[in-house]
């Protein structure tokens, strides 16, 4: 248990879904948790999903990781989009988990290859979908 930043296990399904995403945008959302020192996929979002059903599948009191697929407009009317890794950790989080959270996060988004924009929030104002819109710009 000490070593936990380092011995955090992810799950092969979180790496086969990010793929799925990823490539065959199967899921508008993933949001991953940590159950018994392993990353796991708590819930997908399917495509026709909105920021609003991802933003309200994440706990209030619980730390998560979580991956959104954005679609946008350019300037130039240009179709896009972004794959967002958040770090969703809030304030009223136990401080454990914040903890544990912290210390793997780096080492977890390190197997999900193809992550474009990173985002940490504690508060849902940190990541709305604003702020996600002028991040992907």
């Amino acid at each position: 248990m000490a070593n936990a930043a380092s011995g955090m296990a992810v799950h092969d399904d979180c790496k086969l879904r990010f793929a799925e995403l990823k490539t065959k945008r199967n899921y508008r959302f993933i949001v991953f948790k940590i159950e018994a020192q392993q990353v796991i996929v708590e819930k997908v979002g399917t495509p026709e999903e909105t920021y609003e059903n991802f933003t309200n599948s994440l706990p209030a009191d619980e730390c998560r990781y979580a991956v959104f697929d954005f679609d946008f407009t350019t300037a130039e009317n240009c179709q896009k989009s972004k794959i967002f890794f958040i770090a969703w950790c809030p304030e009223i989080s136990r401080v454990r988990m914040k903890m544990v959270y912290a210390s793997s996060k780096d080492r977890f988004k390190r197997e999900l290859e193809g992550i474009q924009v990173e985002l940490q929030a504690t508060d849902p104002s940190e990541m709305s979908f604003d702020i996600i819109k002028a991040r992907a710009l």
